[in-house]
């Protein structure tokens, strides 16, 4: 077992019900192998350093920072990966093990 940190940015355009399912689904993906935080990172909605434009949504000058810790066998990052890419809220993320 690893441990490990994903910094994500949902996008501010959905309500707060929808950031809230989101972060649980995430937290859901990696709750059976460890424990899970999940919290707000820099009081949630911030501006963006720089505008991100996506195909689905438009153009984003702010998102909502959450930064995950976790515990999870090697293989499961990559699952989590693979969520957050085929998931059209995810403006950005980042997994790094500690």
């Amino acid at each position: 077992m690893n441990n490990y940190e994903i910094l994500y940015i949902l996008s501010d355009k959905q309500d707060a019900d929808g950031k809230k399912t989101l972060v649980e689904r995430f937290k859901a993906l990696v709750a059976p192998y460890g424990e899970v935080t999940a919290e707000e990172w820099g009081g949630g909605s911030r501006k963006l350093e720089y505008p991100i434009q996506t195909k689905i949504s438009g153009k984003h000058l702010t998102g909502y920072y959450v930064l995950m810790k976790f515990t999870a066998p090697p293989e499961i990052p990559a699952e989590l990966e693979r969520q957050m890419r085929i998931s059209d809220d995810v403006l950005r993320f980042m997994i790094e093990r500690v």
